[in-house]
């Protein structure tokens, strides 16, 4: 008999038992998965006699013979049935009704519609020199349309997405605008309302909306009936929680609902794509691992919950193992409740179930069947599941952290890594690997610091979750007490939010990759390569330091190496125009990480990695030229990570919707604005400018905000640079009767109005004669800039023209002056 004291030895609970995996319920479970995706878009008569076919077949396979594999391909094919049948029938009840038939015809309806998740704000979007109005998204059903009134509408259940203009008044409250928007974002799931709207078809097929409606403001929009129950408890405690966040640092503040109940309304775009970068938006969203850190609290450490030293609040509190599974069940509904009874939440805490399972068992060979269990009832449930690349992501976590984390700790065990570091490194680097190819596909980018940021939020996620719980728990009864909870949660949310920042603003935190199904093979391919690769050289220590140390070398980018490499940034730079798309973003050197940034593009991504590459982080003055969203709505991409003392305008403050936003941006991180007019006369280091335009005795009253760009004449290093922002011909004549028009004759440099549009004055060209024009366009823009006929007046006056849609982004070095010599270089 085998000796119980033997090392190899573990007893059939123990965390770490390994067996069999046992893939008997994957089969089927996949079957269904693939069913459900490929039937939602079939008729309903067909995906019927498919799974009549398949329940024959497989209820004849149970009863005829009795060979081994009849009974799994019996379990595959009756899934298959069941899943077709309810593919079939959720994509029918989509197609048919009185709403997608109005939406085909464009029509416009009154409707009842019951909100069916929680309202939020469409993304800032730029077109040309114009930013989209922001407006309000919400999912509902509607339950009554007609073309005369909801009272004689006809009955239905279709699902619609919501879009709410800012123009439209919310129920209850008079005129658009920002009071508008926030009373639509505070109405509550299974709220009632009576609207008119225009219907129209959704823009993407193969998702769970049968019509998009646009809100109409006449008339008002009102409420139907009030939420229920549930719901409004739930309101109260995510507004609770608010509440008792409200004094956080801005981060802590943003991201606390976030983490513990998938409240993300106050998460800043660039606080977004921070995450976005990093691989860690899965903190921002409700998922598994909420509910399974509080019900390990509740229950205790694995493989222990059902022993008489079992841990956890419950036997603290003298509960029986039967009661603690009541109040464990009590839990995950309360927790379904509060975070909103919608798919993802759903899914969370089926896969939060997975994983209760591993804390009170420690079986591990039981749990690759419940994962297959919870996909097979969830796809049965809402097949459109099967398309949601959530879903995806939270299987593909949950089934590499049960199968392939385990393995992977145990390597690095065996080869001395501390067991704790072991077990956290094994987790993400498991997650990352089967979760990338999926990722990619979204982002068409590959995060290279996902792993060790993972890591890095691993400890703090279970004590801001926890805290964050209590202090929701807290708020109704008493909010000093949640204010001071909260206030211990924004600590481990601050460190969550900073790792998260701090990753993103590396240069090399992530690589382009293909956003395409290919892609995604390609990763596969290249991922299973690594690890083979990687098994190997983990009995190679030095070169595992190795390899190490060249992957933080690629991620952080030394500036001296990076310019040894790959010849960017230049040493020297005088000036350098970013690619930031359809936008103007320029950037003078003043000094050593320090510079003047000239307009800040559409996004504030391509010139917040622009200016990382450049190695800015000091900024004396921004000057944003005119308030069109192609120059001003990169603004929050330049002032992230960097000390920025002032931002200067032009008096003309239109468009008013960018111009406010620039106050607030300024506002928030407490930066002084100035307006610039002509004459004034600046120096930085070796970089002086003068402002040549607008006039400040008169300012001018142009037809629209292009002719009151700011217009700049800078030297430095002996170089003249003549920046015209926007200027069209009316004000560029009038910059030609003004007295510092004798200035202007044969400068080094040109940034090109207007992206070099056809409307140029051919006068202030030949005055100007530059011996390179820069344009600063977009990849295939829709309004042909620039233009040919821009193109070949410059040429004609012998200068050189280069333009950022084909050359990238430009960097000029070099000095001026008849003994010097300019060279620009290309990104």
């Amino acid at each position: 008999m085998r000796a119980e004291s033997g090392a190899d030895w573990k007893g059939d609970s123990h965390p770490r038992q390994e067996g069999p995996v046992d893939l008997r319920l994957a089969g089927p479970a996949l079957a269904a998965w693939a069913t459900a995706a490929l039937v939602l878009d079939v008729p309903a008569a067909w995906s019927l006699g498919a799974a009549g076919v398949c329940l024959v077949v497989g209820v004849a396979l149970l009863r005829v013979g009795s060979a081994r594999y009849q009974a799994p391909v019996a379990a595959v094919l009756l899934c298959v049935a069941a899943s077709a049948v309810s593919a079939g029938l959720h994509g029918a009840d989509v197609r048919r009704g009185p709403v997608p038939e109005v939406a085909r015809r464009f029509g416009t309806a009154a409707v009842e519609v019951e909100l069916t998740g929680d309202p939020w704000l469409s993304k800032p979007r730029v077109r040309g020199d114009r930013a989209a109005p922001v407006g309000v998204l919400a999912r509902g059903e509607v339950r009554r349309v007609g073309e005369e009134g909801v009272g004689g509408g006809a009955r239905t259940r279709s699902p619609v997405l919501l879009v709410v203009d800012a123009d439209v008044p919310a129920p209850g409250v008079r005129g658009g605008g920002p009071g508008a928007r926030a009373g639509w974002l505070r109405l509550l799931p299974s709220t009632r309302l009576r609207l008119t709207g225009r219907l129209a078809p959704p823009t993407t097929t193969g998702d769970r909306t049968a019509a998009v409606l646009r809100v109409r403001s006449w008339p008002p929009p009102e409420i139907a009936s009030a939420p229920s129950t549930p719901q409004r408890l739930a309101g109260r405690l995510r507004a609770g929680l608010r509440q008792a966040t409200e004094e956080l640092h801005p981060d802590a503040r943003a991201l606390l609902p976030g983490l513990v109940v998938g409240d993300t309304s106050r998460i800043t775009p660039d606080l977004d794509d921070a995450f976005k970068a990093t691989d860690l938006a899965h903190t921002l969203a409700v998922s598994g691992s909420n509910l399974t850190i509080l019900l390990a609290l509740l229950i205790g450490p694995p493989g222990m919950a059902g022993l008489a030293e079992r841990r956890g609040v419950a036997p603290v509190l003298g509960l029986s193992l039967r009661t603690t599974a009541l109040l464990a069940g009590a839990l995950t509904l309360a927790f379904v409740i509060v975070c909103r009874p919608d798919p993802s939440v759903l899914r969370a805490a089926a896969c939060g179930a997975v994983a209760l399972l591993a804390l009170a068992t420690g079986r591990r060979r039981s749990l690759v069947p419940a994962l297959a269990t919870a996909v097979l009832l969830l796809v049965l449930y809402d097949p459109w599941l099967s398309r949601s690349y959530g879903f995806v992501l939270s299987v593909l976590a949950t089934g590499a952290l049960l199968l392939l984390a385990p393995r992977w700790s145990e390597a690095l065990l065996r080869r001395g890594v501390p067991a704790r570091l072991a077990e956290g490194l094994a987790a993400a680097a498991a997650a990352q690997a089967a979760c990338a190819p999926v990722v990619a596909v979204l982002s068409a980018r590959v995060s290279l610091v996902a792993v060790p940021c993972n890591l890095l939020v691993e400890l703090a996620v279970a004590p801001a979750t926890v805290l964050g719980f209590a202090a929701l728990a807290a708020a109704p009864v008493s909010m000093p007490s949640a204010k001071a909870l909260a206030w211990c949660a924004g600590w481990p949310a601050g460190w969550i939010a900073t790792v998260a920042r701090t990753g993103a603003a590396q240069p090399g935190a992530g690589v382009d990759w293909p956003g395409s199904r290919p892609g995604a093979l390609l990763l596969a391919t290249v991922t299973v390569a690594l690890v083979l690769l990687g098994r190997r050289l983990i009995r190679h220590p030095w070169w595992c330091g190795a390899l190490a140390l060249l992957l933080l070398l690629v991620v952080v980018r030394p500036a001296p190496l990076t310019r040894a490499v790959t010849g960017w940034p230049p040493a020297g730079w005088r000036f350098a125009m970013c690619d930031v798309g359809q936008g103007d973003a320029t950037v003078l050197s003043a000094g050593p990480g320090t510079a003047v940034v000239v307009d800040a593009g559409p996004d504030p991504a391509p010139v917040d990695r622009c200016l990382r590459e450049l190695g800015v982080t000091r900024i004396p003055l921004v000057v944003l030229t005119h308030f069109h969203a192609d120059h001003v709505g990169g603004l929050s991409g330049v002032l992230r990570g960097r000390s920025v003392a002032a931002i200067e305008t032009t008096g003309f403050a239109e468009p008013p919707d960018q111009a406010d936003s620039v106050r607030r941006e300024a506002a928030t991180r407490h930066i002084p604005l100035t307006t610039a007019a002509a004459g004034e006369e600046r120096r930085v280091g070796p970089l002086t400018w003068r402002v040549l335009w607008p006039p400040a005795d008169a300012p001018p009253v142009p037809d629209g905000p292009n002719d009151a760009s700011i217009t700049l004449l800078v030297q430095t290093a002996g170089l003249r640079l003549l920046l015209l922002g926007d200027l069209e011909p009316p004000a560029q004549r009038e910059l030609l009767r003004t007295p510092e028009a004798a200035g202007l004759a044969r400068v080094d440099v040109l940034k090109v109005a207007h992206h070099g549009s056809a409307y140029q004055d051919p006068d202030l060209l030949h005055l100007t004669a530059p011996r390179l024009a820069l344009i600063s366009c977009g990849t295939g823009n829709p309004y042909g800039h620039p233009a040919p006929s821009t193109v070949a007046a410059l040429r004609s006056t012998g200068a050189t023209v280069l333009r950022t849609d084909r050359d990238g982004a430009l960097a000029l070095t070099g000095r001026g002056g008849p003994h010097g010599g300019m060279k620009v270089m290309r990104d």
